[in-house]
């Protein structure tokens, strides 16, 4: 019997929040994928390491070795906007991590697939000066993932530029993780891709979602016992930072030096771990500063 062997690594977006599962638990966008990849193998193992709350620099410490004793075929690193909402952001940091963990799965034949994702102040409708710097953090964070997924080969999907991005449909009642239909729509983008390039032969997830909606009693439940102490852990942390950036923000004349000054600092993360005679970084810092000239 053939066995493709799948493993899933990343945060909450990736462990399935906002998806349930028929007989509990979560479900998401990464074991919709496995069902329709299932045609190619008789059968398909998915091993979601997933982690609710997990950094890139958990990926690489904790999910990574457990993925490589998978010995997958397929791997998703998907992961990033945690290190956002964190006042411990540090793009080098950022990096050097999500590098280890692709050069380590892809040395093993290990085919990745990768996202870019939204900014979370963009989902929250934060007010500008609060949206800007987290906006400028996952736009520092995507530009890194485009770059090593080039670099690596990767199978990677503009999820941050998707259609269905702007759909309240799409998305849970905290506006960060997305619902059933969202999970859904992540799915059916890398299964499009997937089956262009042979890998999936089965069936694309179905658009529309199997379980009815929960209700706004259920939402506003979800919320108020488990959504707030999501929400609490994280102003603790992330709200004095995010008040000192848009700080930062309001004292800047031309917003877009801290555009560029973002930029360069994001080339130069890559720069350090690709060598500047290597991968797509020669023309990285050129197009970052393109980007915000």
């Amino acid at each position: 019997m053939t066995l493709l062997r799948v493993a899933a690594l990343g945060d909450s977006l990736t462990e399935g929040l906002g998806d349930p599962a028929p007989g509990g638990g979560w479900r998401g966008w990464a074991a919709l994928l496995a069902a329709g990849l299932a045609p190619l193998a008789e059968a398909v193992d998915l091993h979601n390491l997933a982690v609710s709350g997990a950094r890139a620099a958990d990926v690489a410490r904790t999910q990574l070795p457990t993925a490589l004793a998978h010995r997958p075929h397929l791997a998703s690193v998907l992961v990033g906007a945690n290190d956002t909402l964190r006042a411990s952001y540090d793009i080098d940091s950022v990096t050097t991590d999500l590098d280890a963990v692709m050069a380590e799965l892809s040395a093993g034949g290990t085919v990745l697939l990768t996202a870019c994702l939204p900014d979370p102040g963009r989902l929250l409708r934060l007010p500008g000066p609060l949206a800007r710097p987290l906006a400028r953090r996952m736009h520092s964070v995507n530009e890194v993932v485009h770059a090593l997924s080039e670099r690596y080969a990767a199978v990677h999907v503009h999820a941050a530029e998707a259609d269905w991005i702007d759909d309240p449909r799409m998305w849970s009642v905290d506006r960060l993780h997305p619902s059933e239909r969202g999970h859904r729509a992540l799915a059916r983008e890398f299964h499009t891709v997937l089956a262009a390039n042979g890998t999936a032969a089965g069936p694309a997830p179905t658009p529309e979602p199997e379980c009815a909606a929960p209700s706004r009693a259920a939402q506003t439940w979800w919320m108020a016992t488990k959504g707030t102490r999501w929400v609490a852990e994280r102003c603790t942390d992330l709200l004095p930072d995010l008040l000192r950036l848009a700080a930062a923000e309001a004292r800047q004349r031309d917003p877009r030096a801290l555009d560029l000054a973002a930029a360069r600092h994001t080339a130069a993360a890559l720069a350090a771990v690709c060598g500047s005679g290597s991968g797509p970084v020669p023309g990285f810092e050129r197009e970052a500063l393109r980007a915000v000239s």
